[in-house]
């Protein structure tokens, strides 16, 4: 009979960074077994996120259920995993080597804020060329990855991890088998940290799931502090995409969605001109849902 294990992808976002909550010397995702004295999936979670990290959890989603036969360290184990996607605001974290890391840290391609990440010219688009080898997969490896006039889509997060995995890019398809390049070396990886187990294709699945929620439900205000500027808004957005975005646009797309309203006040640390703080409308959900609204993006 298989494991069954419980696994927090904790997002928070802190001075623009998206930052992801680990656990083991920040190599693995905050995780352990759903155990009898849990009275639901979702109360085992947070028990363990709590005892391994006390950090207190707000809104927690269930993401996604793992089943692979090669997700174990051993062929022989079959484990289940049941993953959540939590957002949260960073708070000092205790206990088995836990800690906040960006979650760039561990997918660097996914950073395109400030132009498209250098690895994905010199070393992805190569590797990916010599892989490709049927127009199948050529189009598959633009499409993914936004080469040949493909479009980056910001979306892609899962499937770019896994078309890293299949074509050996990544450590984590090696860890059971010794593979070497058709010259008898090792097979070249990316720069990007390894995490345990498959923590990083979870990590992906959660980055994905929320860079697709945030165009159709404001839950990036969950990552926000009480009171905030538009700029700080803007940033916290922009740091989940992974993407620039038009600031005129992003501020007329927040005000006809009627989603914050004035505190009143003003924020004198903002480096320039002082700026006007505002707050989540929380009764906006209860109002009406907010539907399909696309990230004003700026192209690079």
């Amino acid at each position: 009979m298989g494991v069954t294990d419980l696994i927090a992808v904790i997002v928070a976002v802190t001075a623009g960074s998206p930052r992801i909550l680990t656990i083991a010397n920040a190599t693995a995702l905050p995780s352990g077994s759903f155990e009898p004295g849990h009275r639901t999936l979702q109360a085992g979670l947070r028990s363990w996120v709590q005892r391994q990290t006390h950090q207190p959890l707000g809104y927690v989603e269930q993401l996604y259920t793992f089943a692979d036969s090669d997700r174990g360290p051993d062929a022989t184990a079959r484990v289940i995993s049941v993953s959540y996607l939590g957002l949260t605001r960073e708070a000092p974290v205790t206990g088995q080597d836990a800690g906040w890391q960006s979650w760039y840290t561990y997918l660097p391609w996914e950073d395109h804020r400030t132009a498209p990440p250098a690895i994905i010219a010199d070393l992805i688009a190569p590797q990916l060329e010599t892989w490709a080898n049927t127009p199948a997969r050529r189009a598959r490896a633009a499409i993914t990855f936004g080469l040949h006039g493909h479009a980056w889509n910001e979306e892609l997060v899962l499937q770019r991890y896994e078309l890293l995995y299949e074509t050996g890019l990544v450590p984590e398809r090696h860890r059971r088998h010794t593979e070497t390049s058709p010259q008898g070396r090792e097979h070249p990886t990316l720069p990007g940290a390894f995490m345990a187990l498959d923590h990083r294709r979870i990590l992906a699945t959660g980055i994905a799931r929320l860079r697709t929620k945030i165009k159709y439900r404001p839950v990036f205000f969950e990552l926000m502090p009480e009171s905030f500027t538009l700029l700080q808004l803007q940033h916290t957005v922009e740091a989940i995409a992974g993407r620039r975005l038009h600031k005129q646009n992003f501020r007329r797309l927040i005000d006809s969605q009627n989603l914050v309203e004035e505190t009143g006040a003003m924020a004198c640390d903002t480096g320039g001109r002082p700026a006007k703080l505002f707050r989540f409308r929380g009764e906006v959900e209860a109002e009406r849902a907010i539907s399909g609204t696309k990230l004003p993006l700026l192209r690079n």
